[in-house]
């Protein structure tokens, strides 16, 4: 991340980046970057993958374990799915449950079940309980929050640090017996672009806690969304650390193919010890009869193991890489002094960290010159950036032609409201 925050007020000019600010707004463009989407070239990259049923016949819907696809039948997921997921989660196949399009569905159902349930049998079903508490390290992901806000569970944030989320303060409120879990995007996190070091993920897996039940939601979204073939971040195996410490049960993990083959139409899965699988099979025994199978066999022969996928995801970074350098790119050269940002090695997303007070009023300058960005205070739970500085930068969606557009707004939307808010 960049370190320099502190600006020159006489390298801004207000009424020349009004003048400025006022031409763009003429043009009546309307572009968004709100959403962390792939763009069409990369969804391109796996049609392929929907014609691969051309031709077959019966016998070619037929999985490993003898089970027609198209019919019901492998709740759980068929075996190749699972030994997919298996080697991108860092588990044993037997200890996957592949789902469906989405790794968030799995992620609401598992905290459901808990909620409903317990999360183990014998457990007290924690929508029984007076409260129910959750550590969120911050800046974090939108769709979390709204998620837990909606599941009636109280968030505690806690800030994210170059290696994760501030450990000292995480322990100490895992004394509380009310605090049931945590929720994270561990790998190239979402926003911010930090991966978790290996100290933090050994104390997470081995810290004490007062819930006996608690459960960290592991949302390895962006396990394999390297920019660089050679440069990349590396993530401890948090399950590997769990049983380590004694503590197998505690971690439930989370992925999806969504930005790596279709968005609307990817396969997820959830790895977790032999208790939490065998008590969520049971649990989904009555939800659904299984999920969809033929669509799982589709991805695992047009993806049939973590090389086939690293292989597919080296042509989503040939694309989106230089959206990323361009941004950062002009960041250094427009904004250098004036906040700070992140430089991920991977996912989908660049913080960028307006000085203190500006973050609402620079994505309120963008919205009305036709530049929709996330909102300011999404990437903290209730919305509340207590600094109003945080703001996600999702270069994916938009062409490069059109992320040009963007970044010729922004720096001149941030130079105006720190204008405005320091009286310059």
């Amino acid at each position: 991340m960049k370190t320099m925050d502190i600006f020159d007020p006489d390298t801004i000019d207000l009424a020349e980046l009004q003048r400025r600010y006022e031409q763009f707004r003429k043009r009546g463009l309307k572009l968004d970057m709100s959403r962390g989407k792939p763009e069409s070239a990369q969804l391109d990259l796996s049609v392929p993958m929907l014609r691969i049923d051309d031709g077959w016949t019966g016998d070619d819907f037929i999985s490993e374990d003898g089970i027609d696809v198209r019919n019901y039948g492998d709740p759980t997921g068929i075996p190749e799915a699972r030994r997919l997921f298996a080697e991108l989660l860092g588990v044993p196949a037997d200890q996957v449950i592949v789902g469906g399009n989405s790794s968030i569905n799995m992620i609401h159902d598992a905290l459901t079940r808990a909620l409903l349930c317990g999360p183990m049998d014998g457990d007290t079903p924690w929508a029984k309980l007076p409260r129910v508490k959750f550590i969120c390290p911050v800046p974090g992901y939108d769709w979390h929050f709204h998620m837990c806000e909606t599941l009636g569970i109280e968030m505690i944030p806690v800030e994210l640090g170059p290696g994760g989320p501030d450990m000292d303060e995480v322990e100490e409120l895992a004394k509380d017996p009310e605090v049931k879990g945590l929720i994270c995007v561990p790998m190239y996190s979402n926003p911010s672009g930090i991966t978790f070091s290996d100290e933090t993920v050994w104390r997470l897996a081995s810290m004490k806690t007062a819930a006996p039940d608690f459960r960290i939601i592991w949302d390895n979204a962006y396990c394999v969304h390297h920019l660089y073939e050679h440069d990349r971040d590396s993530l401890m195996n948090i399950y590997e650390a769990c049983v380590a410490a004694g503590n197998p049960d505690r971690v439930l993990m989370f992925t999806s193919t969504s930005k790596i083959t279709f968005a609307g139409g990817g396969v997820a899965a959830m790895g977790a010890s032999p208790a939490n699988i065998a008590r969520h099979s049971a649990l989904l025994t009555y939800q659904l009869v299984c999920y969809d199978k033929p669509n799982q066999l589709r991805h695992v022969r047009f993806l049939p193991d973590k090389a086939a996928v690293e292989a597919h995801m080296a042509k989503h970074a040939e694309i989106i890489r230089p959206k990323f350098e361009y941004i950062l790119g002009v960041f250094e050269k427009e904004l250098s002094g004036i906040g700070t940002w992140s430089r991920p090695k991977g996912g989908y997303f660049i913080c960028y960290y307006a000085p203190y007070g500006c973050a609402r009023r620079i994505v309120e300058l963008c919205r009305d010159a036709g530049v929709t960005l996330t909102p300011a205070g999404s990437s903290y739970p209730y919305g509340i950036d207590p600094k109003d500085s945080t703001i996600r930068i999702a270069p994916t969606y938009p062409p490069l032609s059109e992320l040009k557009l963007v970044m010729e707004l922004f720096p001149v939307a941030v130079k105006i409201a720190v204008a405005e808010k320091y009286g310059l």
